[in-house]
């Protein structure tokens, strides 16, 4: 496919997938620029800025990550899809990557997206600030390979989550992962495993792989 259109990247680098159900997978990963959201708890915000990084033609991308030959690549921001070029940019990376995972704030329609792409929405929370922006109609999109997260910062954060997954138990489909990630510095995954024991939820705890291999601060390597 021969792509002209561009997108603005932060960042392409290889890493280890730290987060999802394919965590611990050697994978790309390509940051887009630009989010028009501001996470209590974003640990990337230098790729906020929407003049961050730099232009890049698709066709430019695809090369990169193909001669990189990963089982998965990841695309990730900031918040990709606030970018009118990430559709065709996950489009052209469908052809090349063997696995190939989204990572947003599920506050822009996921509807159109390419049927290979494994969404992974991070449902935004009260403590987040961005409660607001969440789109829920995307949960009726989501298939088979998509995910749902919850950064959660704290108790309230929990218990809004349980409700929340209450409320969604008709159009959850039910195959969907859900995954509970402790924002650490103000929850202690100790203290979330243990509320997930005694309640029981349709959850699984997930932790931050890659932070814990190179250190709390990585957001690259």
């Amino acid at each position: 496919m021969t792509v002209r259109a561009r997108v603005r990247i932060y960042e392409i680098y290889d890493c280890i997938q730290g987060e999802s159900t394919l965590a611990g997978m050697p994978c790309t990963l390509v940051r887009l620029a630009g989010c028009p959201l501001n996470c209590s708890y974003c640990d990337t915000p230098e790729a906020i800025p929407f003049d961050s990084g730099e232009w890049m033609n698709i066709a430019d991308i695809v090369a990169e990550v193909s001669s990189r030959k990963r089982p998965l690549t990841l695309v990730s921001g900031g918040e990709p899809l606030a970018q009118k070029g990430c559709g065709r940019l996950l489009e052209a990376l469908a052809e090349i990557s063997p696995l190939l995972q989204l990572e947003t704030s599920g506050a822009f329609d996921i509807s159109g997206l390419h049927p290979a792409v494994r969404r992974i929405i991070d449902i935004k929370t009260p403590d987040s600030g961005e409660e607001t922006r969440n789109c829920w109609e995307n949960i009726e999109y989501l298939k088979s390979g998509d995910e749902v997260k919850f950064v959660l910062c704290s108790r309230k954060d929990y218990a809004w989550a349980l409700q929340t997954l209450n409320r969604l138990e008709c159009t959850l489909d039910p195959a969907i992962p859900v995954l509970f990630s402790p924002v650490e510095s103000s929850l202690p995954a100790t203290e979330l495993a243990a509320w997930m024991l005694q309640d029981g939820p349709p959850a699984r705890l997930q932790l931050q792989m890659h932070k814990h291999i190179w250190g709390a601060e990585a957001t690259h390597v």
